[in-house]
């Protein structure tokens, strides 16, 4: 047996048994922040895994089956006119009002069809970044202010992130490019405007099964609230009927679906484990991390306040809405509105688990530049807000 080859399941196996042995046991921190993984993972399996993910799923499953690489390249593709590219991007991403996980299958599904790097991490960013209904609400609870510098720096970020993705894996994208543009066009199965009332009825119980209740009794988001369920149900019959048609090809789409859950929901299930022990849920008893350090650490509107809250946002995860009441209680305790604007532009885009699972898809240093360019602007964002407010 060669040392050298055996060291690395020696290190990891020492690694582990050292870490078991001193298991802090007893320390209230400790089984706080265990208890808080474990709410947390509850919580997510309950609200977000029915009813966000599965239909996540069965979209990314249907646009890896239904849609023609030929589509995708011409809109989000590396060679797509980049407006268009970017315009369909970033409004998709406000139509569909997700969270930064819940985006993922969606982001993988139009990588694997061909989308070009730059249009796909622009979506990426605006799917839960470019939400109409958290800017609204942002404007509403925490001030005109901060719901404007929010809508203005989502849409700039989805655009100005994509581009530089584009622009630093530029070698990378071109040769890809060119590999695509030697594959054979796929011949038309139906009329697209089928393929649209699918998409649109499967986006529609997306969409309306997860409407949130609104602050306040009131008004058209409140109307649409109590209806939610005949709307979801409405949408959901009609993907139903309209799947129907395409029987010799639902094999295929829940084998996609299920490749991209196999891919996802582990990775998923760790991250989520993981910020529950070292930041507990945003409600309940704290993690391995004390509150009160992020407290402290975002008052005023310095470099060190705006760094940080760009980190701790783009560590935390966030459901979508969940941000806002977050916030509310961290400028009730002093911070500072720029890096109140910092982490509201890094935290619902970013989050452990959903670091975890890009990783799986566009890999480590594709990764590793995202996450950076999220939190320096973000940061920047948050000094120039604090500086002009």
């Amino acid at each position: 047996m060669s040392f050298k080859s055996e060291a690395k399941p020696v290190l990891w196996t020492a690694a582990v048994f050292l870490a078991v042995y001193h298991l802090p046991i007893g320390a209230q921190r400790f089984e706080t922040a265990i208890v808080e993984a474990l709410a947390l993972a509850r919580w997510y399996a309950r609200e977000h895994v029915l009813l966000c993910l599965v239909p996540a799923f069965f979209i990314a499953g249907a646009i890896a089956t239904f849609v023609r690489q030929g589509s995708v390249m011409r809109y989000l593709g590396p060679k797509a006119p980049k407006a268009v590219a970017y315009a369909v991007a970033s409004v998709s991403g406000s139509v569909l009002a997700v969270c930064s996980c819940t985006v993922l299958p969606l982001f993988a599904g139009i990588s694997r069809m061909g989308a070009g790097l730059g249009p796909a991490t622009a979506f990426l960013y605006a799917g839960p970044a470019v939400n109409v209904l958290a800017i609204i609400l942002t404007a509403r609870v925490l001030g005109a202010e901060l719901g404007v510098a929010r809508a203005i720096g989502a849409v700039v970020f989805s655009i100005v992130i994509g581009l530089l993705m584009q622009l630093f894996f530029r070698d990378q994208e071109e040769e890809r490019a060119r590999q695509m543009a030697e594959m054979p066009e796929q011949p038309a199965k139906r009329h697209w405007g089928e393929d649209l009332l699918f998409f649109a009825a499967m986006i529609g119980v997306l969409i309306f099964a997860n409407w949130g209740a609104p602050d306040q009794a009131t008004g058209l988001f409140h109307a649409i609230h109590t209806i939610k369920w005949p709307l979801a149900g409405f949408f959901l019959l009609a993907t139903a009927v309209l799947a129907l048609r395409r029987r010799g090809e639902l094999g295929e789409w829940g084998d996609q679906t299920w490749g991209f859950a196999k891919q996802i929901l582990p990775l998923l299930l760790f991250g989520v484990l993981a910020a529950g022990l070292l930041l507990g849920r945003p409600d309940g008893g704290g993690g391995l991390i004390p509150e009160g350090w992020v407290a402290g650490l975002v008052g005023g509107n310095g470099l060190g306040a705006n760094l940080f809250a760009s980190i701790a946002g783009a560590f935390m995860y966030f459901a979508t809405l969940t941000e806002i009441p977050i916030l509310e209680g961290l400028l009730g305790a002093g911070m500072g509105k720029g890096p109140a604007l910092a982490l509201l532009l890094a935290g619902p885009a970013l989050s452990l688990p959903n670091m975890l699972v890009i990783r799986s898809v566009m890999g480590t240093r594709k990764t590793i530049v995202y996450v950076l360019l999220v939190i320096v602007m973000a940061t920047v964002s948050g000094l120039l807000f604090g500086l002009i407010r």
